[in-house]
């Protein structure tokens, strides 16, 4: 049986992330530099925890891990209500700390959304594909994937949110919902982005919308960390400054150059030609994750999937974004690149699911 699934597998997957981790190393050593390497120390110890996470994850049948989603669900649902409880880190109450490491759960919270969202839609298209488009279903669905949406929101972590939104819409679309919906929601999210600002959002957020728009209206403080990035990634050019000589990165004005803005780092000291790689990297695995959705041996299979593709694209596009200034700053780490220790295992168990799914593929099961 493990053979035929390592025969199966789409090994690609697994280059493109082993590729995009040793980029995130490198970038690390020279990040960490001036700070005894301590969070590259760190980073090493959650890679040596990841890696048999991986190896777990691709053999254990994803319909079993689907199977238990609903208790997980409940699980990851109590602490993201306990984790509001905690001490504020830079705002959010989004960390359990464990002694000298925090553990982040709405990172875990992705995962568990996504089997259990793959859970809930086969049940409920176990009597007809069409099942999902009845408006009490659908709207089971929504609120499946809004209670923990809502309870990120509220620590406040809307980076995190936003990538569970994509990775909601990835996966309905796949489950064959009706045009007449998306075009709804389009309608209403036209209609509440502005009253989401004038009567929702918080001031700081407010602040980062007004600051991605123009950074030049507080340089020197909502605005500095964007301005320092934009002129990192500039400062790059083709080649770089070289490995432990960018201008932002080592003098101190790149902040904080481990999570959020490690591209801009990438960008200052190995140049356009890296950072470029990176991106193509990244558009390889994702599209090698969809490819796995439509190929999948089921329409479980294919939701999971596609849902990871979502959450992998989203954390690109943003991440990658925000350092060049073309999105607002929402604190959402590089996969695989970023320090973090949630960050990396989840998405490590994720390429797991995702090997896991293609090693056991028959037939593609998309809906044309």
């Amino acid at each position: 049986m493990k053979r035929k699934i390592l025969k199966n597998v789409e090994w690609g997957i697994l280059v493109c992330t082993i590729l995009l981790v040793m980029v995130g190393i490198v970038a690390l050593t020279s990040a960490t530099q001036n700070s005894d390497y301590e969070e590259l120390k760190k980073q090493i110890i959650w890679l040596s925890i990841s890696i048999p996470l991986l190896i777990v994850t691709i053999f254990i049948d994803y319909e079993v891990l689907v199977k238990i989603s609903p208790i997980l669900y409940g699980i990851i649902l109590v602490m993201l209500v306990g984790v509001l409880f905690t001490g504020a880190i830079n705002g959010a109450t989004s960390w359990f700390d464990i002694g000298a490491f925090s553990f982040q759960p709405a990172e875990f919270a992705k995962i568990i959304v996504v089997l259990f969202l793959a859970w809930l839609m086969t049940k409920i298209q176990s009597k007809g594909r069409d099942e999902i488009n009845r408006v009490l279903k659908l709207g089971l669905i929504i609120i499946a994937f809004a209670v923990p949406v809502f309870l990120i929101i509220e620590q406040p972590d809307y980076g995190t949110a936003l990538a569970f939104v994509v990775a909601f819409v990835f996966m309905l679309f796949a489950g064959g919902i009706r045009k007449r919906y998306i075009i709804s929601a389009l309608l209403l999210v036209v209609i509440l982005v502005p009253v989401l600002y004038f009567f929702v959002l918080p001031e700081h957020a407010k602040t980062r919308i007004d600051v991605y728009l123009n950074p030049d209206l507080d340089p020197r403080n909502a605005g500095y960390n964007i301005i320092q990035s934009k002129l990192a990634v500039g400062s790059g050019q083709l080649l770089g400054m070289g490995l432990f000589k960018g201008n932002q990165t080592q003098l101190g004005f790149l902040y904080p150059k481990t999570t959020d803005f490690i591209f801009a780092l990438i960008s200052e000291e190995m140049g356009f030609i890296v950072a470029a790689g990176i991106i193509i990297l990244y558009v390889i695995l994702i599209t090698k994750a969809v490819y796995v959705a439509k190929t999948a041996k089921d329409d479980m299979g294919s939701y999971i999937a596609i849902g990871i593709a979502g959450i992998l694209f989203f954390h690109m596009v943003e991440n990658i974004g925000m350092t060049m200034g073309l999105l607002p700053i929402t604190g959402i780490p590089l996969p695989f690149v970023s320090y973090g220790g949630s960050s990396l295992i989840s998405n490590f168990i994720m390429i797991g699911l995702l090997l896991n799914i293609s090693g056991r593929r028959q037939k593609a099961i998309f809906v044309e």
